[in-house]
């Protein structure tokens, strides 16, 4: 290996490293008690070295944000094979509630927290969200192509597109936040959390599935 190529390694070593010492503080301490000592702390360097690769906080927390949204995009992409539209609009969707399940650290940086978009925001002047951007033109793209099979006729497919997401999205952070948990124990006499927060897709997707009935 060369000595460019070996230096640029270590250069992404380093930058993996904070990424992940930042990401275990984010979720074991919260954003706002994590500061840059204690990332620095966390892999026994200096504060100086992370400033070396990042600029602030906010910074390594847009960068975990772009991972995230890496690994997202990477599953959505399996799903292009699906030929029929209907049938990869529920895979979508079920692969959305298992990233959030599996990686529920990336899923609060990426949905819940506001100050990845505030970094975005502050660093570009212009709201510009590319990598979210992808992710959601897949989704769209879906759905236009369920209007062609008879679903979702008349609607605008962006608007049915944004009430998808954000129907999945509030049940994925309600079982993040525990709110599903509680709710799930206490009103419903449902233990098995995992088991409800699917429940209560199937009943959703058997809703989508109305939309062809209703507009023949």
């Amino acid at each position: 290996m060369k000595a460019e190529d070996k230096k640029s390694k270590r250069k992404e070593d380093v930058k993996k490293t904070i990424l992940n010492a930042a990401k275990k503080l984010f979720v074991e301490e919260g954003y706002q008690s994590a500061s840059i000592r204690k990332i620095a702390a966390e892999i026994g360097v200096s504060p100086t070295t992370i400033y070396l690769y990042y600029k602030d906080k906010s910074d390594i927390a847009y960068a975990l944000h772009q991972e995230g949204f890496l690994v997202l995009k990477t599953l959505f992409s399996s799903l292009v094979s699906v030929e029929d539209p209907f049938e990869r609009l529920k895979a979508i969707g079920r692969t959305y509630i298992r990233f959030a399940l599996e990686s529920p650290d990336f899923y609060e940086l990426m949905f819940i927290m506001k100050d990845p978009m505030d970094h975005l925001d502050a660093d570009s002047g212009e709201e510009c969200w590319e990598e979210g951007k992808q992710v959601f033109e897949f989704l769209v793209f879906t759905i236009e192509e369920c209007q062609q099979k008879g679903y979702f006729v008349g609607s605008d497919v962006s608007s049915t597109a944004l009430q998808a997401w954000a129907t999945v999205h509030g049940l994925c952070s309600l079982f993040i936040s525990t709110h599903l948990q509680k709710v799930g124990e206490e009103c419903l006499s449902q233990e098995d959390t995992e088991l409800l927060l699917e429940t209560a897709f199937k009943t959703y997707v058997h809703f989508l599935e109305q939309t062809k009935n209703n507009h023949k």
